[in-house]
């Protein structure tokens, strides 16, 4: 069997981004419960010098849909980092959920071996599409979405590993 790489990039980018919408109804729910605005969730953190939950679920989105994009050969979506509420944080998922969408296999078939370039440290970096995957996509993707739940646990969501993983 041949593991593609659209097999580890856009299903499970669509998968974590739907888990993490049903993991953001559960605390607009708890919200409502406790009687408190998710504006409180959306400026939450871990640690005073962290980035808050909707800016790891803005980058989140940022590599998913810059992933993608690099791999099928594609200028990467521009997005303004302008989201401040649920409703806000929710229409930019779902936009990178449409986007995810319309990528095809064809499109990433190959990409394995095409060369990759990032900015790093003021420098440019280039790898190719299977060390760009696996040592940096997958990985900052999987560390803001665990981040963007942490936040949520942390604060009083009453969410586990099965609505992270779904």
């Amino acid at each position: 069997m041949t593991i593609s790489v659209y097999d580890v990039t856009v299903p499970v980018f669509t998968r974590m981004l739907t888990n993490l919408l049903a993991v953001m109804d559960k605390a607009e729910a708890n919200a409502g419960e406790r009687k408190f605005d998710t504006a409180v969730f959306s400026d939450m953190r871990l640690s005073p010098d962290m980035i808050p939950f909707r800016g790891q679920v803005m980058i989140a989105t940022d590599h998913a849909k810059g992933c993608v994009s690099r791999l099928a050969g594609k200028p990467v979506p521009s997005w303004p980092d302008e989201e401040k509420t649920f409703e806000e944080l929710r229409a930019r998922i779902q936009k990178a959920l449409d986007l995810l969408a319309t990528v095809t296999p064809e499109e990433l078939a190959g990409s394995e071996d095409r060369d990759v370039t990032l900015k790093l440290g003021g420098k440019d970096v280039t790898m190719n599409g299977l060390v760009y995957v696996t040592e940096r996509a997958l990985p900052n993707f999987f560390f803001h979405v665990t981040t963007a739940y942490a936040i949520l646990r942390h604060g009083g969501v009453p969410v586990g590993k099965r609505d992270y993983i779904g």
